[in-house]
């Protein structure tokens, strides 16, 4: 009776904390209390690129329906509007892939799908010929807010998460104890990225309707395996709206 008491409490807690709702409805049901500023607060996008926020990237037919669902690309340009208008320092963690890396040996199931549809494709690590426009530049319209010489794109991830690049670095080296986090895809990159920030010891808040992934009919959908896991995990589940407001100068 004890431990049931205790699961029930738990469950009741959570219920409470997060409602039925992908996203909190109030400040007082986040878990954790939001403190965002442009001294010590980061804005980190993973993968703002067109292989998979276009019509046109090839991973669209798999993300396409969540990424209009959510407003995934409109919310991500007024969080780039807002950090550009407040201070905030925006980095990007992009995904690329070099010819060299097509002699890995092995990989798991969205990896080796990414190298077979030259996913994030460009001709070198030393080369931008054929980058401009191509599935691994920046939607078009994200550009005057990442080419902007302010935007910080740290070196990139090279299969989900930042183990493989610099961006912890990047954000200590400016001072950031705290991310609030975006971009794609939910499931795979953002969530990488939430659990290695979370066990580096930064903050970490997740942008839930910034954020988008594929639906499968095997695999299953991205978007809500996500955010389960971002409930249990983040420091605070947002969205835009909430984020945004939070964001003081």
């Amino acid at each position: 009776m004890q431990q049931d008491g205790i699961v029930g409490r738990t469950l009741r807690a959570i219920s409470r904390l997060f409602g039925p709702a992908n996203v909190p409805e109030s400040k007082e049901e986040r878990n954790t209390p939001v403190d965002f500023n442009a001294k010590d607060t980061a804005i980190v996008i993973t993968d703002p690129q067109n292989d998979f926020l276009s019509p046109e990237g090839v991973t669209w037919g798999l993300v396409g329906e969540s990424v209009q669902a959510n407003g995934t690309v409109e919310h991500i340009e007024q969080l780039l509007r807002a950090a550009k208008e407040r201070g905030y320092d925006v980095f990007i963690s992009p995904h690329y892939y070099y010819p060299t890396d097509k002699g890995w040996q092995f990989g798991g199931t969205v990896e080796n799908m990414m190298h077979e549809i030259n996913m994030f494709g460009r001709k070198g690590a030393l080369t931008t010929e054929g980058f401009q426009g191509s599935g691994a530049d920046w939607l078009e319209r994200y550009k005057p807010y990442i080419e902007d010489g302010k935007t910080i794109v740290a070196s990139p991830h090279k299969v989900y998460g930042p183990e493989s690049n610099d961006l912890a670095l990047q954000l200590r080296k400016r001072g950031k104890s705290k991310a609030i986090v975006c971009g794609m895809s939910a499931n795979l990159c953002v969530e990488a990225h939430v659990r290695e920030l979370l066990e580096q010891g930064f903050a970490v808040a997740v942008v839930a309707d910034a954020t988008a992934a594929a639906k499968h009919p095997e695999l299953g959908d991205g978007y809500e395996t996500a955010m389960t896991n971002f409930r249990f995990i983040a420091g605070a589940v947002l969205s835009t709206e909430q984020a945004t407001a939070e964001m003081k100068a």
